[in-house]
């Protein structure tokens, strides 16, 4: 059972740092009521969409040469390429847009590509868009994402001189976690991202990031509060980079906030040393 003082703490804390809590409506939903007027709708479109007898059935829609099925390698290949094209972030996006080798695309309302100053010496790369940066188009515009822009702000942060961007554009469906041949897809673009961007620090938001960047197997755990080197595979560019708790995983975890404001100050002061704070 959760313990009701837990879950006050949580709340006051999460209100103290600027964050609406707030995620679920006032007005009671009756869930059971809703899935019986789905069911009733969804059968009326199955008859509506069977045959009449003596009538044909439309002929099925032709697949697109570009959308046929590649293999990971193919997917990862043709990424490559296109990104190795991109000269400039817009450029960059364009590319992104085009391609046709991962299936999250078809499910995405928007393409999140970045957000912030592109010419900052600090780019922090997370994982991939939730639900609401789906809707708007941004990454970090949700209510993790409110609580990350909270935190930098303690340390002279915001988005006019850092940059941020994510390891997927697409939002996996149901927020869940990105698979292995959906990061493999786009890791060149996001490669090629960092490399646009030209950031001294680089900063990975999660264990998702720091992994498949870094292409570790240790967590965050092991490897936070300190700096690490991130190297480009496809290029001679290189950066400092660190690990940091992702906001969502703080919010199911506020036990850990003692830990992210350690590593904030240790950011704080590495940027203040080099005298980009």
């Amino acid at each position: 059972m959760t313990n009701p003082n837990s879950l006050t703490e949580t709340l006051q804390w999460l209100e103290e740092m600027g964050v609406d809590p707030t995620i679920i409506g006032d007005t009671p939903v009756d869930r059971f009521k809703e899935s019986k007027a789905q069911a009733l709708q969804q059968n009326a479109m199955s008859t509506k969409s069977t045959p009449q007898p003596g009538v044909s059935a439309p002929a099925p829609q032709q697949t697109p040469a570009s959308l046929s099925y590649l293999s990971p390698s193919q997917c990862q290949a043709s990424a490559r390429d296109l990104a190795a094209q991109a000269k400039t972030l817009p450029e960059l996006r364009k590319a992104v847009e085009s391609f046709q080798g991962c299936a999250l695309k078809k499910t995405a309302m928007n393409t999140v590509f970045g957000d912030g100053n592109p010419k900052s010496d600090v780019m922090f790369v997370g994982e991939a868009p939730g639900a609401d940066e789906d809707r708007q188009g941004l990454p970090f515009v949700g209510l993790s994402g409110q609580l990350l822009d909270r935190m930098l702000q303690f340390i002279g942060l915001d988005r006019t001189n850092y940059y941020i961007s994510n390891m997927l554009p697409w939002r996996p469906p149901g927020n869940r976690q990105p698979t292995t041949s959906e990061l493999s897809a786009c890791l060149p673009f996001i490669h090629r991202h960092i490399e646009l961007v030209n950031p001294k620090y680089l900063v990975f938001v999660g264990g998702t990031s720091l992994k498949a960047l870094m292409e570790t197997t240790q967590g965050i755990t092991r490897l936070r509060g300190q700096w690490l080197t991130y190297k480009n595979p496809n290029s001679g560019f290189s950066a400092k980079a660190m690990p940091l708790y992702h906001p969502a995983y703080l919010l199911r975890s506020p036990s850990r906030k003692r830990e992210i404001w350690r590593d904030l100050i240790f950011l704080k002061q590495s940027l203040s040393d080099t005298g980009n704070a």
